[in-house]
């Protein structure tokens, strides 16, 4: 059966659209766009104290017959000759998440405005109860805020709605005007990468099978200094990369490993990314049951969209370390020559491993994966000095922390140190587990090194032994994003579809990146 494709559709539209950020010294911001149409101002209020003073007359009374009440969130449209927003900070804004969160709630309220202007000088100066953030800082997350509200992929759709985001200003005092400009530019990049990241994983499967993944990345690494090197079946089966052969057998779409590398002049560290690139997940001989979950298989691939997304960031953020991806990609079907309950495969390396679960996947391909990366001596001769694995790996995440924040799991207290700064200065939520060696006895096989399942419970900590078993003791942190991966619907600057979680928590994680000692640590 032959289906329609247009062969010119673009599985990364965001890169197509900018928007263009300035900013200005505040006193000036009020005549921006004057007489501009599709142009929208906001006005932060707190819950108490004075209203902003462009409101004129307007009572906290009349705001409160009307519903607002300045609670954090919250948001009221003033229609007139100037669309004004009354955004609510609570109690006002104390981080940059706190700010961020704001811009996203105005920019959804304004969704007919091409163009949006915000005063952040009372945010950096420390008023309307605010901490007093850096400019930088302040500048950094509501620029984020306003891209990621806005993103909204309809690529498929044949009379989309959304208005893009032409512009955004943003108002600081005078002194603070350089650092602010700063701050956009980074956010600008963060946003980008998040956005490509959204991108690939909404676009649904047969639009991007293994092999077009491949191809779309070529493509578009050259223009972010990226090399790329891709691995078909023949190379696959030559480099005995089991796991990943394994969990494609039953597919008719060709397996794909793609190795990205980053290599900035006189690299300071070699980190490791490894993504799983499961471009849509049936269960295999394990099928899922077919309900509306079944239709966001498709963001199975999250892992090794955000790692590529993130490593498009790598060179505008100025990195300085060599950064690899192994981003192991294939569906997982059901077919006459699937992978069966109680076949072995041989991961490369030579270690095996009993299939007890065919739904449990993502965890036979990484193994590939990162043992490939231990076996990497490209810089200084040496193997990584960190390796970071990221995959929408179980519903056990999701059921232990729900739908905002991931799991993280880690043989290293510096990496894991790393990586939960970089959550914190995203706001994409991580929460370390242990890595409790005592649960390993669950992944023994009779036939085989081990089983890629172990018993009921634990299934996060089993999942992450079952890795840790394949990177040979280097440092090495998991991220297992399978609650994270989807909003179901718009929530602040998550968009509804793909969140793209993992693309700017690993660009700014690479970006800062310090190799440790490398100490092991065992939960």
């Amino acid at each position: 059966m032959s289906v329609v494709i247009d062969p010119a559709f673009d599985p990364v539209p965001s890169l197509a659209h900018n928007t263009e950020v300035q900013v200005v010294a505040s006193p000036g911001l009020e005549g921006v766009g004057a007489g501009a149409d599709a142009l929208a101002i906001a006005r932060l209020a707190t819950e108490e104290g004075e209203l902003p003073s462009e409101l004129g007359g307007v009572t906290r009374e009349a705001l409160a017959a009307a519903g607002f009440t300045g609670g954090r969130g919250q948001t009221l449209v003033l229609p007139g000759e100037r669309l004004q927003v009354l955004v609510g900070i609570g109690s006002g804004i104390a981080t940059a998440a706190h700010l961020r969160d704001a811009v996203a709630a105005f920019t959804r309220a304004a969704r007919e405005a091409a163009q949006l202007v915000i005063d952040l000088s009372g945010v950096v100066s420390g008023g309307a109860g605010s901490a007093g953030l850096e400019p930088f800082d302040a500048a950094l997350a509501a620029t984020e805020g306003a891209v990621l509200a806005r993103y909204r992929y309809d690529a498929l759709k044949g009379d989309p709605h959304t208005v893009a985001l032409r512009s955004l200003t943003l108002g600081v005092p005078e002194s603070d005007v350089d650092s602010a400009h700063e701050g956009v530019e980074r956010g600008l990049i963060l946003a980008r990468s998040a956005s490509i990241a959204r991108d690939l994983a909404n676009t649904p499967p047969r639009h991007l099978s293994a092999e077009k993944f491949a191809t779309v990345i070529e493509g578009l690494a050259p223009q972010f200094g990226l090399e790329v090197e891709v691995f078909d079946r023949q190379q696959l089966i030559e480099l005995g990369a089991g796991g990943l052969l394994g969990v494609n057998a039953g597919s008719v779409e060709e397996p794909r490993m793609i190795k990205i590398s980053y290599r900035p002049a006189d690299p300071e560290g070699h980190l490791a990314l490894i993504g799983k690139g499961i471009m849509y997940d049936s269960g295999g001989i394990s099928l899922k049951p077919s309900n509306a979950m079944h239709a966001a298989m498709k963001f199975d691939m999250m892992g090794a969209g955000s790692v590529f997304s993130s490593m498009t960031a790598l060179r505008d953020l100025g990195a300085k370390t060599a950064v690899t991806g192994w981003l192991m990609c294939t569906d997982n079907m059901p077919s006459g020559s699937a992978t069966k309950l109680g076949d072995v495969l041989t991961i490369r390396g030579g270690k095996t491993v009993e299939v007890k679960n065919t739904d449990a996947e993502g965890r036979l391909v990484m193994a590939d994966g990162l043992v490939l990366a231990t076996e990497d001596l490209t810089i200084g001769e040496r193997r990584p000095d960190a390796i970071v694995d990221i995959a929408t790996l179980t519903g056990a995440a999701m059921a232990a922390l729900g739908t905002r924040t991931a799991a993280m799991l880690a043989n290293d207290d510096e990496v894991a140190a790393q990586l939960q700064v970089a959550a914190d200065a995203t706001d994409e939520n991580i929460w370390r587990f242990p890595l409790d060696h005592r649960y390993r006895e669950q992944l023994k096989s009779n036939v085989a090194d081990l089983s890629n399942i172990g018993g009921q419970y634990a299934g996060v900590i089993l999942a992450a032994l079952f890795l840790n078993e394949f990177v040979d003791g280097t440092p090495w942190g998991h991220l297992d994003i399978a609650g994270t991966m989807q909003a179901e619907s718009d929530d602040l600057w998550r968009s509804v579809g793909s969140t793209g979680f993992g693309a700017r928590l690993l660009a700014e994680y690479a970006t800062n990146f310090a190799p440790s000692a490398g100490a092991r640590t065992e939960e």
